[in-house]
């Protein structure tokens, strides 16, 4: 059974419903004026300062780098690691290609974990099993910025001291597990300001580190191996060479347009906690007759808000329900190829592990559209068009 295109009262077609459609929130533009007038279009300038220290501040870190990317900030943390021959670094398989691929290009081995059925995160079962004395570090990832099972994972690394936790919070910002921002978890924690994320300024990322002893050397890697930030300070009266590192640094122009927007956290957060409020009421009564599940949040977390996402059945009905939906003019999409089943992945892995929830929740997640400012008539339009199609693809079976 094929879904029509929505039309208007007119009997007009409607345009499609975009998955992400980024938005100005508050004084983005003006902030940009003020950073080309004030001449300082480079890194490190007044916004990239404010941001930083915005972040510093809501987050409880003792440092935030602003860097070009969450995958900047991620390799950034890999360099920290001083990964040697014969080091491994584990990552969840259900995630975007960035988590592994930044510690593959410091030359560790990766090894795949799967994830748990509740949030998606890392499972610490199977975690686990995977520990050795090779292994230097494990990455999170909270997925749809809902904290994945932190103690659990805390637990099993107990027995590992010299493991470093690290997370991949390119979701998360602003969401909490019992209370405690996400991003403060870790060693080290990753941020995105990629145009799809909460917070934006078209590419983007973050670097925040929790312990105050990390800041002086991931300053110096930051800053293309130099000692440029204690010149700047004042502490030496010339800077050199010193390190590896790299070109890092946030444009001062990008980190005016991500202030303004940080600014608004607040409505932007609450914007996007209705939507989600939304979904989860237009669809709930409909979870058993039509046989999806909602994602789920559970009790001690505050969720960012990043997404929202159903589970279908299988992959099957998964694919015939997003080709309606798409049919209709609604994008819904889905979401991550598991890694460890990419060539890339098997290439960089050092041994086979089998995540077969990863695999189980790639075939069936399906995303709905999920920005700022849907409007009220296209978020029910949104969650009609999701639950015909779905009774469309229920019927057929």
């Amino acid at each position: 059974m094929a879904l029509a295109p929505a039309q208007d009262d007119l009997g007009q077609e409607l345009p499609d419903v975009p998955f992400n459609l980024p938005s100005v929130e508050g004084r983005e533009l003006d902030y940009v004026q003020d950073a080309v007038r004030g001449g300082h279009l480079a890194s490190g300038g007044d916004f990239t300062r404010r941001a930083a220290e915005l972040l510093a501040a809501e987050t409880g870190s003792a440092e935030a780098l602003m860097t070009t990317s969450c995958t900047a900030a991620l390799e950034l943390s890999a360099m920290l690691l001083d990964l040697t021959d014969g080091d491994t670094v584990i990552v969840p398989s259900f995630t975007f290609t960035s988590t592994g691929l930044a510690y593959a290009r410091q030359g560790a081995g990766l090894v795949f974990c799967d994830i748990e059925p509740v949030t998606l995160g890392l499972d610490p079962a199977h975690l686990a099993t995977l520990l050795d004395e090779h292994v230097r570090a494990v990455v999170i990832v909270h997925y749809a910025g809902i904290a994945c099972d932190v103690d659990g994972i805390r637990a099993v690394l107990a027995d590992w001291p010299d493991v470093r936790l690290v997370e991949d919070n390119a979701h998360g910002l602003f969401g909490a597990w019992r209370g405690q921002p996400l991003g403060s978890l870790g060693r080290y924690a990753t941020l995105s300001f990629h145009e799809t994320k909460n917070f934006v300024c078209g590419e983007g990322g973050a670097l925040l580190l929790n312990d105050p002893e990390d800041v002086e050397r991931a300053r110096v890697l930051y800053d293309k191996g130099t000692n440029r930030h204690a010149f700047m300070l004042g502490q030496v009266d010339k800077y050199t060479w010193k390190d590896t590192g790299s070109s890092f640094g946030l444009s001062d122009v990008l980190a005016a347009y991500l202030l303004a927007q940080l600014e608004m956290r607040e409505v932007i957060q609450g914007k996007r906690r209705a939507l989600h409020e939304h979904y989860e009421a237009a669809l709930a009564p409909y979870v058993d007759e039509l046989g999806f599940e909602l994602m789920r949040v559970p009790p001690d977390r505050t969720s960012a808000h990043h997404m929202f996402y159903v589970l279908l059945p299988d992959r099957d009905r998964r694919n015939d329900v997003l080709e309606l939906m798409r049919k209709s003019g609604v994008q819904a999409t889905f979401h991550y190829q598991p890694l460890d089943a990419s060539d890339a992945g098997r290439s960089f892995a050092v041994r086979e592990t089998h995540c077969p929830v990863s695999r189980d929740i790639s075939d069936r997640l399906l995303r709905l559209p999920f920005w700022n400012n849907i409007s009220h008539p296209d978020r029910d339009r949104v969650t009609t068009t999701f639950l015909d199609a779905a009774t469309a693809t229920l019927s057929n079976r």
